[in-house]
């Protein structure tokens, strides 16, 4: 609750929503590959929303907390300070749930409304998920009138089920599939065990802004996350063809550097291939043995952290 509090939670939210389904009003003339723009573009904005948003969420209840006393005033209690982080890292993780939830919603209504050369912007689509969310702001604005309830919870809140009516209307409305394009068949439904795997990987980015706000402020827990991020992505080129080739040095680093590659499925989708749910298992479990790796560094960071 207090991380749905800020308001750059709602404004990323809402503004990586609306920029998905605003990638699916554009004109690409891309020789019949519209779609398939629409869909990687979408996936890589939520990714980088996400990435934004944990390391956001995890200055805002870590960093700050303790640069203003918080911190200590709650460990001054009977809360120890592996339960201190382990619940930050939850209510983290389920605000990162939320943003992702909202954006995998926006992404297969992109893919609703994608179309090629052939085709025409999907303007039933886009005006209701956009008066949708307008009409959440109302309520929010509404609620905090009449009721002195908080504008931005009660606004994210709202956001979350209208982009859920938004969707389920546009479920029923009759899709003209000779205006959308030759090649049209409707929303993609793997968008949302890739978009499973992007929440994975958004999980282990927490678990790292998490580490990192025990130590330094917003700025550099950013510029760190986003470095891990960079070095991740080129793990398999730079370490990984070494590792297999015998090189210890580089089976270490190999090991230590997460892979994000295991997470992103946006070339899987531009063959028509399905991700099973075998790869969703083992992505769990690769998942969660690195992230239990990193808390149990960031509790070691923090154990002897000065908070006074």
């Amino acid at each position: 609750m207090e991380l749905i509090r800020q308001p750059v939670f709602l404004l990323l939210m809402t503004m990586s929503a609306l920029f998905e389904v605003f990638l699916a009003c554009v004109n690409y003339f891309g020789f019949g590959d519209e779609p398939k723009l629409v869909k990687n573009t979408a996936l890589a904005v939520m990714l980088l929303a996400g990435l934004f948003g944990a390391v956001l969420s995890a200055s805002a209840s870590v960093a700050r907390e303790i640069r203003s006393g918080t911190a200590l005033a709650v460990l001054a209690k009977p809360v120890g300070r592996a339960q201190f982080l382990l619940a930050k890292y939850v209510g983290l993780s389920l605000a990162l749930t939320v943003l992702t939830f909202v954006n995998c919603i926006a992404a297969l209504l992109a893919t609703r409304m994608a179309f090629d050369a052939y085709g025409d912007i999907d303007l039933p689509g886009l005006g209701v998920f956009c008066c949708s969310i307008l009409l959440a702001y109302c309520i929010g604005g509404l609620t905090n009138f009449f009721l002195r309830r908080p504008f931005v919870t009660d606004a994210v809140i709202a956001v979350v089920v209208m982009a859920v009516v938004a969707f389920i209307i546009l479920e029923f409305i009759p899709r003209d599939a000779g205006r959308m394009g030759a090649d049209y068949r409707g929303m993609d439904w793997r968008v949302v065990p890739a978009s499973a795997l992007i929440l994975m990987a958004l999980l282990i980015v927490a678990a790292l802004a998490l580490a990192c706000s025990t130590r330094v402020e917003m700025v550099p827990a950013l510029a760190i996350c986003s470095a891990l991020f960079f070095l991740g992505l080129v793990s398999d080129y730079f370490w990984g063809q070494r590792a297999q080739a015998g090189s210890w040095w580089a089976s270490a680093l190999y090991t230590v550097t997460p892979n994000w590659q295991l997470f992103w499925m946006a070339d899987a989708l531009d063959e028509k291939n399905q991700i099973p749910l075998a790869y969703l298992g083992k992505a769990l479990g690769y998942a969660a043995a690195y992230i239990g790796a990193i808390l149990a560094v960031a509790l070691a960071l923090f154990e002897d952290r000065e908070l006074s």
